[in-house]
């Protein structure tokens, strides 16, 4: 079983709680019909992610046999055959599409635009896979767009408008998750020795130069956001100070990356990191105070 969770790389799901943004921000996190279509919309994002997680350890077999870390990952190791991801795969394709059509009709809502989102995700994915991870900035633009994708797709399933600056917000903060993801393999790559096409267009110190703008206009769009009219409505004007959690966790991103020289992934650090692990909890019920205790 694990090796099949390995394969669908079930941690990396956590990515996909970015469908449930609109709902969080718009104050209707209590509200059981809205929550149950994020939890669709989470499920069938997920699925699709899994389809193109195997499509893109199917495509790099070979490269991943010669990577310190990749090489453990069950197709390139050997522990499932082609044939059997290959299954899985085409399974996976199709429940995603039976749950699109089920959400259709259970929550007697036209989906067209939550499963266009969900197609042209997937499209995008493909062509990274085969061509567009292999291209310097184009790569981490796509990994960005995709991020946004999740939040569109939680707004468009449950019929909560998006402000501009959350949208904005999101496209920075994967940013931040992919140049840092970059910067990780640069690293990796000048101990041993092996690189990737992509990695060509990239030095580390271009990703410390790109991963502070990314991190400083993450902050000022954080900023804009919670002090957007709409926002300040909604909540309290309080919001405002929530920022101070978001500096603090951007800044120790910052710490584990350029001082400790951390090589992990964006996601492994937050999974580990006891201190943004925290100041995300925090944060949260920040959030949850402004939406219950308005007054």
């Amino acid at each position: 079983m694990k090796k099949y969770l390995k394969l669908l790389r079930v941690e990396q799901w956590v990515k996909n709680l970015f469908v449930f943004v609109p709902l969080f921000f718009s104050g209707n996190i209590t509200n059981l019909d809205l929550l149950i279509k994020s939890i669709f919309a989470f499920i069938i994002f997920s699925l699709a992610a899994s389809v193109v997680y195997i499509l893109n350890d199917y495509n790099d077999i070979e490269a991943d046999k010669k990577h310190p870390e990749k090489r453990r990952r069950p197709l390139a190791s050997g522990a499932i055959s082609k044939s059997n991801a290959i299954g899985i795969l085409v399974s996976l394709i199709v429940i995603d599409i039976a749950l699109v059509f089920f959400a259709q009709a259970y929550f007697h809502k036209d989906l067209w635009k939550f499963a266009t989102i969900i197609l042209f995700y997937f499209m995008m994915n493909l062509a990274y896979t085969f061509k567009l991870k292999h291209v310097p900035i184009i790569d981490i633009f796509i990994i960005a767009i995709g991020f946004v994708l999740r939040v569109l797709a939680g707004g468009y399933i449950t019929g909560i408008s998006i402000s501009q600056w959350a949208i904005l917000l999101t496209f920075v903060l994967a940013l931040v998750l992919a140049i840092g993801k970059r910067r990780g393999e640069l690293i990796n790559a000048q101990v041993s020795g092996k690189t990737r096409r992509a990695l060509d267009g990239y030095n580390v110190q271009f990703a410390d130069i790109a991963l502070s703008i990314s991190v400083t206009l993450a902050i000022v769009c954080y900023l804009m956001f919670t002090l957007s009219p709409e926002v300040q409505d909604r909540f309290h004007e309080r919001v405002f100070y929530t920022v101070i959690f978001v500096v603090f966790a951007f800044l120790r991103y910052l710490q584990q990356t350029l001082v400790y020289n951390r090589t992990e992934s964006p996601t492994k650090i937050v999974y580990r990191d006891r201190y943004i692990q925290v100041t995300l909890l925090l944060w949260v019920a920040a959030f949850l105070i402004q939406i219950y205790f308005k007054k």
